[in-house]
């Protein structure tokens, strides 16, 4: 019988099996494309504005919740990148994933890079919302009346970060199905 971790599967899971590893390489190479691409509009964004005599400066670093879209959009193109060519690899070579252990833990890593993602991008919309909007009850200005190429640069990279956000959870869920059904009914 051989290892104990290891689960058969079906004929009628073949072709599921192909076109979740083809979808999962599609979305991990998507993943690690928009975040390099994130990482890049966000973490090089900066206006300089002259105010009366003064020079002021706006840049990414201003906002701690861009510095950490950044820092994740980074991570999460590495990793991306990683499991990207394990995924490849077993596409070419035709091997399935039916070792339960590293099943949980490409499961739990999924899992973590999902909400860390949703919670980098929450962050940076609120700081957005506020340079946007300002809070008159905190004395908070619009920041982006008076940075408006920043804000729109900050912006165009926060859209695309909700598309990220949005594959790592699509990619989430499939590692989750990858994952659970090898503990089926009919499994032992």
């Amino acid at each position: 019988m051989g290892n104990p971790w290891n689960v058969p599967v079906g004929g009628r899971w073949k072709a599921v099996e192909r076109k979740l590893r083809v979808g999962e390489v599609a979305l991990r190479c998507v993943i690690c494309g928009l975040a390099v691409l994130v990482a890049a509009l966000v973490g090089t964004d900066t206006q300089t504005r002259r105010i009366v005599y003064l020079e002021r400066k706006a840049k990414f670093t201003d906002m701690k919740a861009s510095v950490f879209l950044v820092i994740f959009n980074g991570i999460a193109a590495c990793y991306s990148l990683i499991q990207g060519l394990r995924c490849i690899v077993n596409v070419t070579k035709g091997s399935v994933l039916l070792n339960k252990p590293f099943a949980w833990l490409i499961f739990l890593c999924d899992q973590v890079m999902a909400y860390v993602s949703v919670a980098a991008v929450a962050a940076s919309a609120q700081s957005g919302l506020l340079a946007q909007f300002g809070q008159p009850e905190l004395q908070w200005m619009k920041l982006c009346d008076l940075y408006r190429g920043f804000c729109i640069k900050a912006g165009c990279g926060l859209a695309i970060a909700f598309v990220v956000t949005s594959c790592i959870l699509i990619l989430s869920c499939i590692s989750a199905f990858n994952l659970f059904r090898l503990y089926g009914n009919n499994k032992r």
